[in-house]
């Protein structure tokens, strides 16, 4: 497309009477303006062609067999990776790591551990999980029998 086409496909602005801002002469209007219809051309055939290669990368995709969803998942993974990287996270990390060993070692820790190793291997604690295991155990057999009941009046209903 030459000038001579791109001016008469648009209006131009200095032609139309619009007045010219201070320190601008006409012919130097009339330069940008011929400039600005350029560039404004030059971006709509950027965006069909960004549209065009668009289309073909969704009809790859579609060949090849990646999904809308396995991308996501892609993206999605590679977003944590990168959080994973950030300073702020490894600094964050590294933060509750020190926490973390810290309470680990300290007195009230070790002896709140201690205490329910104790308690873990105490009499009572002992003769209540058992209580409580025959209790699961006879409460499986009972809802079991009752399946079996039910089952059995289903078949005499047929």
């Amino acid at each position: 497309m030459d000038s001579s086409e791109l001016g008469s496909s648009r209006p131009a602005g200095v032609a139309s009477g619009l007045t010219l801002p201070p320190g601008l002469t006409e012919e130097e209007a009339e330069e940008m303006q011929m400039e600005l219809i350029k560039v404004e051309d030059e971006i709509e055939t950027l965006r069909q062609v960004l549209v065009a290669k668009e289309k073909h990368a969704a009809e790859l995709k579609r060949r090849l067999g990646i999904s809308p969803l396995s991308e996501i998942k892609q993206n999605i993974s590679k977003g944590w990776q990168d959080v994973q990287c950030s300073s702020a996270y490894m600094r964050t990390s590294q933060t509750l790591g020190d926490l973390n060993r810290r309470v680990a070692s300290s007195n009230l820790y070790l002896t709140a551990s201690a205490t329910l190793e104790d308690i873990g291997r105490s009499d009572a604690y002992k003769r209540t999980q058992e209580t409580l295991s025959q209790a699961g155990q006879v409460t499986s057999a009972a809802f079991t029998s009752m399946g079996s009941a039910i089952r059995s009046r289903f078949g005499e209903m047929r």
